[in-house]
Order: C-alpha cells, then sequence, then structure tokens
C-alpha cells in the first residue's frame, strides 16, 4: 500500500481509494438513491393527480434534485463524508490536509458529481480516476478532498506524541485561522516521525516549524517552552477545536493527538475554562554534591516539569 507523498516529501498516513472499491461504494449509494427516488415519485404522482402537467413536471425536477442531488450532499455533511456505501466499503472523504469534509466541499462534489457520474454514467469520473495519481475524480480535484481508506492495519510510524500534561489548555486563547493546511499537515508528520530522526536535524526542524506556526498566530512560542513541546501542545488544541466544530457538544473527547487506533476511547470530559497563567518562577540553584552527599547533580530540580523533549546535546 503507497502513502501519500506532499511536495514537500513529507509522507502523510492516508492511503488513497482506487477506482474498484469507489465504484462499488457510489453504486450502493446511486441504488439507496434512486430506491428513494422512485418512492418519491410513485407519492406525488398519487397525490398530485389532479394538477396539470406542467405542475406535475415541476415537481418531478424538484425531486430529482433533493433526493439524487441535494441528498448526497446533506448525508456527506451531516456524517464528515461517510455515505452508506462508503461505510460498507470503508472509505471515507477527507480533505487533503486529512481533516473533515463541510458543507462546502460536498456541495462542490455533488454538483460536479451530477455531470460525471449522473449525466454520463460515471465514464468521466472513471477516466479521471484512473488518470489521477491519488485515484480522484473531479468533484475531488475541484473540492480539494480525498477518498480514504479507513480499514488500514496500523502502523506505529504514525504514533504522535502527546504534549507534556503541564501544557494542557496552556494555547486555548491562540488565533490559529491565519495557519494554513500544509504547515499544520508538516508539523503532525514532524511529531510523527521525531523519534526517527537525528536530535539535531529534529530540533532544527522543531524550531523552524514553530517559528512558522508563532508567526501566523502573532504570539511568539514562550521561552520556557520547548519547540517539540510547544508543536505538539497547538497541534492539539487545533484538533480540539477541530472536534468541537465537527460535532458541536459541549463534551467533546480527548484530542486524537498521541492516540492509537483500536484503544479504548476515554470518556468524554467536559470543556473547563483555561486556568490563568502563571509566570514560572526561576528553580533554585542544585545544591553542591558536598552539601547533599549521594545526591548527583543530574537530579532535576523539585517543582520543575518535565517537558519529554530533551535538547540535543
Amino acid at each position: 500500500m503507497s502513502e501519500l507523498v506532499t511536495g514537500e516529501a513529507v509522507a502523510l498516513e492516508l492511503r488513497p481509494a482506487r477506482l474498484p472499491s469507489r465504484a462499488l461504494a457510489v453504486l450502493l449509494d446511486l441504488v439507496v438513491a434512486v430506491a428513494v427516488y422512485v418512492a418519491v415519485t410513485i407519492a406525488l404522482v398519487a397525490s398530485t393527480s389532479s394538477l396539470d402537467g406542467a405542475a406535475q413536471t415541476a415537481l418531478t425536477i424538484a425531486s430529482f434534485v433533493l433526493v439524487l442531488v441535494g441528498g448526497p450532499i446533506a448525508v456527506e455533511t451531516l456524517s464528515h463524508g461517510r455515505s452508506l456505501g462508503k461505510m460498507a466499503c470503508g472509505l471515507r472523504v477527507v480533505r487533503d490536509d486529512g481533516g473533515p469534509v463541510r458543507f462546502r466541499h460536498a456541495l462542490v462534489r455533488g454538483l460536479i458529481g451530477v455531470i460525471e457520474i449522473l449525466m454520463t454514467f460515471g465514464v468521466i469520473a472513471c477516466i479521471a480516476s484512473l488518470v489521477s495519481a491519488r485515484g480522484r475524480r473531479l468533484g475531488d480535484v475541484f473540492a480539494g478532498t480525498l477518498v480514504v481508506r479507513e480499514r488500514v492495519p496500523f502502523s506505529s510510524a504514525g504514533f504522535i506524541p502527546p504534549p507534556p500534561p503541564w501544557l494542557a489548555g496552556r494555547f486555548s486563547g491562540l488565533d490559529l485561522s491565519a495557519v494554513p493546511d500544509d504547515l499544520w499537515l508538516a508539523v503532525r508528520q514532524y511529531l510523527a516521525r521525531t523519534g526517527q530522526l537525528d536530535p539535531r536535524v529534529g530540533w532544527a526542524m522543531a524550531e523552524r516549524l514553530a517559528g512558522d506556526v508563532a508567526a501566523r498566530t502573532g504570539a511568539p512560542v514562550p521561552r520556557e517552552v520547548p519547540p517539540p513541546a510547544y508543536l505538539a501542545a497547538v497541534l492539539q488544541e487545533r484538533q480540539a477545536r477541530e472536534a468541537r466544530r465537527a460535532f458541536g457538544g459541549t463534551a467533546v473527547a480527548d484530542s486524537a493527538v498521541g492516540s492509537v487506533p483500536g484503544a479504548p476511547a476515554a470518556p468524554a470530559a467536559t470543556v473547563q475554562p483555561p486556568a490563568p497563567f502563571v509566570p514560572p518562577t526561576a528553580p533554585p540553584s542544585p545544591p553542591s554534591p558536598g552539601d547533599r552527599p549521594g545526591v548527583s547533580r543530574d537530579v532535576p530540580p523539585e517543582g520543575r516539569p518535565g517537558t519529554g523533549f530533551v535538547p540535543p546535546a
């Protein structure tokens, strides 16, 4: 199974769906949509038999647009990219950066799908999917989406380490709207492969990415926060906001950062306002070995939180 590779040579842990599985999913969706359309048409004919021909034609066109065009758009928006056919085949529609699709993505895909699937019996969609390296049809190209497979073996290489606990809620007030999707993708891929990088190279990449994110948020990176921990905490905050926007509840599950697929889900926790930030005080200087026999200088002073990220030697 091949991975997606972006223009920045960053491997994306998403497996694009190919033509056979996509065609089967579309066929299942069309069978359901046509069945609903036939049922609605029969009901309209039975209930509007007293109307003239022009009114019946208008109702027929309206039912076609609502059921065969508006129905798939609504289902794809409400299910976040999973229609009945896609759920049966283990597929999902996502954005190019791996995030959930929204109404505008489903609208573009649905409107173009009328031409390349319904009006041409899927010929244009099949040709575009065969030509595309990612198996995308024209609707995916114009909407900036991708159909991926969800039922893939888990690889530990995609594990994203969570930020230190003492950074929880620290960046809840940041404005992340100006950070582009390609930068989020680079941050996520760096965190997923930080254990495979040379320490000096990884630290330099973290500093560069943290500087790019901070420049777009308008707030500098705190001096006491290491760049890798800053990136992990900001990415966790972004994913928490995406989850709140997607599910629209006041109680959301723990962020997906650092979670392992297949592990039991953590209980939902009510979102609490972050505690006021208290500037850290300077830690007391460690005593000399003569003052405290048997205590090594390598022991960190008490009260200083561990970050889990060690700068290179």
